[in-house]
């Protein structure tokens, strides 16, 4: 998980504060935005876990 998450930290760090705010995935039914998916990701959630995993498939990070 760490690469996953050092590649979300450097596009997350690069992105305007308004783009932070904007859903970027959905997982079961709850809306994800870059804020939730940091939070999550930083934590090391389960959730955050799968976000990254998703982030990676849509090759967002």
């Amino acid at each position: 998980m760490v690469r996953g998450k050092e590649r979300f930290l450097k596009v997350y760090s690069n992105l305007p504060i308004d783009i932070r705010r904007e859903i970027i995935l959905v997982i079961e039914d709850q809306p994800i935005t870059w804020s939730v998916a940091y939070d999550e990701i930083m934590k090391e959630t389960e959730l955050g876990r799968e976000i990254i995993k998703k982030l990676i498939e849509m090759e967002l990070i």
